[in-house]
């Protein structure tokens, strides 16, 4: 659409121009995605229902657990259709970052649905052996950090000397924006490892630094660095949202709330006069993004008029693990993965306790012959089930904790 209308304004057709705002087609994202979700997600219920497409349920002594047994997965059919049709339509298909953002959706997609089919239709419990998924993962890092280092296009803007050549004298605002008196400086685009440092004012994380032992190659073998940590972060934070979908809406309403931060770091990370006033990294076209995440948001609301308490479907690892990975690879975009502990504090927390209560059991175990536990159960929200809370409220205090997390991560900006 985006493109059609750009052809239709140059013909002067009347309201075409309204495409080259990112706020216009962002809005037309985030409503088509929610109609998508809503509408389409019905008809997907019932094609799961006939196909007796149903979640099997282990009896582990949890609260009204097997009261969901039969209830259809694979549910994230629903949220990945509701993402790319609407960024299909009105997204710049010409830029980098969409394309990235539509590759890690259809990758992890695809991996989850395969877990599920497995599941499902092979009736093997286990489903996709963890070899695969990882190596699914480690393959989704390396295009995104590669595409990363090797595309002219992503770039970031900075400030340089005025004796310094190369550079590009451009005003301090930009995206459409107009400002009479606008400073004029001079800025280059730069392939960089920089990363933004929460809290911290002037002084952001280079990649490159751990390697400057290497000399001229310093730069080469710290965007393989830049690779290995986009690698892990894409595993850790998938893996993470995988975990976390284990009660009706925890995974969807917590992936959604992280997008609405991430889709505000977008913008301003993408606009010149807010990255400026925020004294943060501005990576030029980043802007674009905030499309993609709209539909991402709308998407996972959508999906949460079925999927909270009690779900009518539930995502499978289908959608668990592609919005995992769309929020990992979105935050390392826009430079600001080191955030990720922050904004995604209840992802963060479920891989935790599931690591912490394995290491604690060998440990014990080897060491007293029995082993013995941390929480009653991993991961962390059926410890709380365990002790008796009802599973819609631990959902409901889980939302409240992202939104505090939320807040603090987009404080961060400011307080510098």
């Amino acid at each position: 659409m985006y493109h059609l209308f750009q052809y239709l304004e140059e013909l002067n057709f009347p309201g075409a121009g309204m495409f080259q705002y990112i706020t216009f087609r962002s809005a037309c994202a985030i409503i088509l995605s929610l109609i998508i979700a809503t509408v389409i997600g019905k008809k997907v219920i019932r094609l799961l229902r006939r196909q007796q497409i149903g979640e099997e349920i282990r009896d582990l002594g949890l609260a009204g657990q097997m009261e969901k047994k039969g209830t259809p997965t694979m549910g994230g059919i629903i949220i990945l259709l509701a993402i790319l049709i609407p960024v299909l339509l009105f997204a710049r298909l010409d830029n980098v970052y969409t394309q990235l953002m539509i590759i890690s959706t259809v990758w992890l997609g695809c991996i989850g649905f395969a877990d599920d089919y497995i599941k499902v239709f092979r009736k093997h419990k286990e489903g996709l052996k963890g070899r695969f998924k990882v190596i699914g993962q480690v393959g989704l890092g390396l295009i995104v950090g590669l595409t990363l280092y090797m595309s002219d296009d992503a770039v970031i803007r900075e400030r340089v000397m005025p004796t310094e050549k190369g550079g590009v004298v451009t005003s301090v605002v930009d995206e459409g924006f107009v400002q009479a008196d606008a400073q004029k400086v001079l800025t280059k685009d730069v392939k960089s490892t920089k990363t933004t440092i929460p809290f911290f004012k002037d002084n952001e994380f280079d990649y490159a630094w751990f390697t400057s032992f290497a000399g001229k190659y310093a730069d080469f073998w710290g965007w393989l660095l830049f690779v290995v940590v986009t690698i892990f972060i894409i595993t850790a934070v998938s893996n993470g949202a995988n975990l976390t979908d284990g009660l009706d809406g925890l995974a969807t309403g917590t992936s959604a709330i992280i997008g609405a931060t991430l889709g505000i770091l977008a913008y301003v990370s993408g606009n010149m006069v807010y990255a400026d006033y925020l004294n943060i990294m501005y990576i030029p076209h980043s802007g674009e993004l905030v499309v993609f995440i709209s539909a991402f948001i709308g998407a996972t609301i959508g999906f949460l008029w079925y999927n909270s308490y009690p779900a009518q479907v539930f995502m499978g690892d289908t959608g668990s693990l592609a919005l995992g990975g769309i929020i990992a690879v979105f935050a390392i975009i826009i430079h600001k993965e080191l955030l990720i502990p922050a904004l995604c504090g209840v992802f963060l927390m479920e891989n935790l306790s599931v690591v912490m209560q394995v290491s604690y059991f060998k440990y014990t175990k080897r060491k007293y012959g029995e082993g013995r536990r941390i929480f009653l159960m991993s991961p962390l929200h059926h410890h709380f089930q365990k002790k008796g809370i009802p599973e819609p409220k631990i959902v409901t205090r889980f939302w409240i904790i992202g939104i505090i997390l939320a807040v603090v991560t987009i404080v961060t900006l400011k307080i510098r």
